[in-house]
């Protein structure tokens, strides 16, 4: 080291501090350790304040935080503390993502899937969960775009402002629902169905809400009976549902309003972001829906 005793070289640095030489020397050449002096062979030394910071370097490197962020720590252009804020948030998603990955991986484990869904499961676990909320988002945003707001758009902030992501720890029943509702959104005749209620509702129709549409018991009561839409039993069910007076063509503009809002995958649409939210489950109400749009336009 020539007579510069208080000085150190790469390979002094390295034995005091444990770290490789090459470590060291890349660092350096990123300019993040620069030398305080040169030997009289051309080789870098370096002094206490550089052990100091070399020491800081590794300290910050092992908690994970990136070399540009790092040099701004370094040169003072910002602080520890705003720099481990950032790394903290940085970290909490990285950590929500493996959880996603590990959640995922012990569903497969319990249970069968087939080449497709362990395709499409493994490809929805490597994104962020920014990612697949996007997801959503655009399929939102392609079924609602260019409408005015009416009685029927509103379910479009509904469906924005409902997470669709997947709960910490969760059920075989959350990791089945979160991939079903995947599937579901990149459905085009899916996408189509929902756009054309969005259309309508926009336009001024009635729609009814996402959650039971209707309070119809007595349709429901009359479908787990086994009632046939069409018999006479159940003309007698539609007369205390409806306006007994309603003419046959009456009856068939009500059924066809209801049609256009009625959908079983919409409702299970909601039923699945129920479950990912984990909310009480409520009873499907489209079948007997349809059995009440089936009965009024039944001829007898």
């Amino acid at each position: 080291m020539d007579d510069h005793t208080d000085l150190f070289s790469i390979g002094q640095l390295a034995r005091r501090t444990g770290l490789p030489v090459r470590t060291i020397r890349f660092w350096s050449d990123e300019g993040l350790l620069p030398p305080t002096a040169r030997s009289t062979g051309g080789y870098r030394l370096y002094d206490a304040a550089a052990v100091a910071r070399l020491e800081l370097l590794r300290s910050l490197r092992e908690m994970g935080i990136g070399l540009d962020d790092v040099r701004r720590i370094l040169d003072r252009q910002t602080s520890v503390r705003e720099v481990a804020r950032a790394h903290v948030r940085a970290l909490d998603a990285e950590i929500r993502t493996l959880r996603v990955r590990r959640a995922v991986l012990r569903s497969l484990t319990r249970r069968g899937v087939t080449t497709e869904e362990w395709r499409i499961m493994s490809d929805l676990a490597r994104l962020s969960a920014q990612e697949r909320q996007r997801i959503i988002d655009d399929f939102v945003t392609e079924v609602f775009a260019g409408l005015d707001d009416g009685p029927g758009t509103g379910i479009a902030q509904a469906m924005r402002a409902m997470p669709a992501e997947l709960p910490d720890e969760p059920t075989d029943e959350e990791v089945d629902a979160w991939l079903e509702l995947a599937e579901l959104v990149a459905d085009p005749d899916f996408r189509r169905r929902a756009r054309e209620m969005a259309v309508a509702g926009s336009a001024g129709e009635d729609a009814p809400p996402p959650e039971p549409m209707l309070s119809i018991e007595s349709a429901r009561s009359a479908l787990a009976a086994g009632i046939a839409p069409d018999s006479e039993r159940a003309r007698e069910v539609l007369d205390a549902m409806v306006d007994p007076a309603l003419s046959r063509a009456e009856r068939r503009r009500l059924a066809d309003g209801m049609a256009v809002f009625t959908d079983r995958r919409v409702e299970r649409y909601w039923q699945l972001i129920g479950v990912l939210n984990r909310q009480p489950p409520f009873p499907p109400a489209v079948p007997a829906v349809e059995w009440l749009i089936a009965a009024l336009r039944a001829d007898r």
